[in-house]
């Protein structure tokens, strides 16, 4: 039997669709018309409304929705020493789209300044008794996108291997688990889209084309991860969260999981938040290499309006539970419904029309 609570039967990725309000603030900053400090008051109401929102539509944890970033992913990671941001375009969800970037550019430190603990201690000071989940993305997004696959990492290097990298990475990571567990963190989801690049035919021949063998990435990814688990708390629940891609309703890779099943779901999470939103999940099979976490089946889709039907995701979870007893799943969105500022092209009727259908599901299904 599971006896950890988190992740919730019925659970989110973290972010939510920015409203007008904070939109329209964060373009007045940038264009200098507004100072940082009205940026903030800005963000502060927004993020208390949200979670007044979240609390009203049922859910047992909340998080600020990702208000305070632009990206999910490039705001904390620009947050380590070492690293530093370009802006690029690119084609690579199937639109021309304007983005940035990060590549390692010293060696990397972790600082007790980075911004993201004084915002959970304001998201945690907000929730009052309701659970806050912090959502930030794991160490192989820099070891894969500011490093392995960065034309800008390769032309100057800055660590003699990548091995000797991947174990700052822990040391990093391993800072950042005990500084939100200080800041009174106790559920903590590590974001990590890079495990995609792994099973995706496409983007394994990339790699291979870059002299790297995607089976042995697999497990330095994987050993990346392992470590970075030693200094975990007993009383902290850390999940991992993997989608395919989410940016304005486009995504990324393709390919079922079972290329890295096996080592992935061999990981010490207490649970995995995996896509199941489309048939480029592939069937359930895989997930029959589960130990005795939960597994949230990420069966509502946020990038399309059009909303599931109660009958059809007790069918998926039916489905689900021929490889993974009942006990150990979950329910919720694929991913998040606002992965960058821009969202993903819902509403925000849609956004919560979505949670309900997830809270109310959930309810019937396991009672909680």
């Amino acid at each position: 039997m599971v006896t950890t609570k988190q992740p919730f039967r019925a659970d989110h990725v973290g972010s939510f669709l920015r409203p007008t309000e904070l939109k329209d603030a964060r373009e007045a900053y940038r264009l200098g018309t507004i100072t940082k400090e009205a940026l903030t008051a800005v963000e502060d109401q927004a993020i208390r409304e949200l979670i007044a929102k979240q609390k009203a539509v049922g859910l047992k944890v909340v998080t600020d929705g990702e208000f305070r970033r632009r990206w999910w992913h490039l705001d904390f990671i620009a947050g380590f020493e070492g690293i530093t941001v370009y802006d690029f375009t690119t084609n690579a969800f199937g639109i021309e789209s304007e983005m940035q970037a990060t590549y390692v550019s010293g060696p990397l430190r972790f600082s007790k300044e980075h911004p993201f603990l004084k915002h959970f201690a304001f998201t945690k000071a907000v929730a009052g008794e309701t659970l806050a989940k912090q959502t930030i993305p794991g160490p192989n997004m820099i070891l894969l996108g500011s490093a392995i696959s960065s034309k800008k990492y390769q032309e100057n290097p800055v660590y003699e291997t990548i091995e000797a990298l991947a174990k700052d990475l822990v040391t990093i990571y391993q800072e950042t688990i005990l500084a939100f567990y200080e800041v009174g963190c106790r559920y903590l989801q590590i974001d990590d889209t890079s495990w995609g690049a792994l099973f995706d035919e496409r983007f394994r021949q990339t790699l291979q084309e870059q002299g790297y063998d995607p089976e042995d990435l697999i497990e330095l990814f994987a050993r990346v991860t392992e470590e970075m688990f030693h200094v975990k708390p007993s009383d902290m629940t850390i999940t991992f969260h993997l989608c395919k891609g989410n940016f304005q309703s486009h995504w990324l890779y393709s390919g079922s999981y079972d290329t890295i099943a096996k080592r992935l779901l061999s990981l010490p999470f207490d649970g995995f938040f995996l896509e199941f939103d489309d048939e480029r999940s592939g069937g359930f099979e895989a997930m029959a290499n589960l130990q005795d976490q939960r597994l949230v089946l990420g069966l509502v889709t946020t990038k399309t309006p059009e909303l599931e039907t109660k009958a059809h995701l007790k069918q998926r979870i039916q489905e689900a539970s021929q490889f993974v007893p009942l006990d150990q799943l979950c329910l919720s969105p694929q991913c998040g419904f606002s992965s960058t500022h821009e969202g993903n092209k819902v509403s925000e009727t849609d956004q919560w029309a979505k949670m309900a259908l997830v809270v109310e599901t959930a309810e019937e299904i396991w009672g909680e």
